[in-house]
C-alpha cells in the first residue's frame, strides 16, 4: 500500500514537472511577473494597513472607485470573449470585443484620475497622511501595470483590424500559433489585474 501511495505521489509530482516543461518560455516569464507583482502589491498593502486606515471625518471614500470596478469586471468579460471568438475564425467580432476592452480599460483610468480628483477633495493628498500616500501609490503602480496591457491590447487590435478585411491574410492569422499564445497571455493577465484591483478595492473600503 505504501509502496502504491509513493508511486501515485511520484507520478502526480512527474505530471506537474512535466507540464511546467512543456510550458513556452515568454508564458513561464509572465507567470513570474505576475507573482512578482502580486508579491510588490501584498508588501504595499501591508504597509498601508499599518497606518490604521484613513480615519479622518471628511474622507468619502471616491465614488469613482466604485465605478472604475464595474468597469474592469465588464473588460474581464469583454476579453474572456476573445478566445473563442479566435478559434471560430470570427476575427471582425473578434476586433470588436478587443476594441471594447481597450475602451474600458481606458475608461477604467479615466475613472481612477477622478478618484483620485475626489480623494484630494476630502483633504487626502500625495505629500499628507501616509494612509493618502498610498492610496495615490497603490492605485497608480495598478495603473501603470494595467497600461502595459493595454498598450499590448491595442498592438492586438489593430493587428486583428487590419487582417480581418484581407481572406489571405486572416488565413495566415488564424493559424499562427504564437497568437494563440499571445491572446491567451492577454487574456491572463487581464484577469489577474482586474482581480487585483478587486482585492484592492475591497481592502480600501475596508480601511476607509
Amino acid at each position: 500500500m505504501d509502496s502504491d501511495k509513493k508511486n501515485k505521489v511520484r507520478a502526480k509530482q512527474y505530471s506537474a514537472f512535466s507540464k511546467i516543461e512543456e510550458m513556452h518560455p515568454i508564458r513561464m516569464l509572465l507567470y513570474l511577473s505576475m507573482i512578482g507583482i502580486g508579491v510588490l502589491f501584498f508588501i504595499l498593502i501591508i504597509a498601508f494597513a499599518r497606518t490604521g486606515g484613513f480615519q479622518s471625518e471628511t474622507f468619502h471614500f471616491p465614488r469613482f472607485f466604485s465605478i472604475s470596478t464595474i468597469l474592469i469586471l465588464f473588460s474581464s468579460y469583454t476579453i474572456s470573449k476573445i478566445p473563442g471568438l479566435y478559434k471560430k475564425d470570427k476575427l471582425k467580432k473578434m476586433a470588436r470585443y478587443l476594441g471594447y476592452t481597450l475602451v474600458l480599460g481606458c475608461l477604467f483610468i479615466g475613472a481612477q484620475f477622478l478618484g483620485w480628483n475626489e480623494v484630494s477633495d476630502s483633504g487626502l493628498n500625495f505629500k499628507g497622511k501616509a494612509s493618502g500616500t498610498y492610496l495615490y501609490l497603490i492605485s497608480a503602480l495598478h495603473i501603470l501595470h494595467l497600461l502595459g496591457g493595454l498598450i499590448f491590447l491595442s498592438f492586438l487590435f489593430l493587428k486583428t483590424l487590419h487582417v480581418a478585411a484581407d481572406g489571405v491574410r486572416s488565413l495566415v492569422y488564424i493559424r499562427d500559433p504564437y497568437r494563440t499564445l499571445q491572446i491567451a497571455m492577454l487574456r491572463s493577465y487581464w484577469h489577474f489585474m482586474g482581480f487585483l484591483w478587486v482585492g484592492l478595492y475591497v481592502v480600501f473600503l475596508f480601511m476607509a
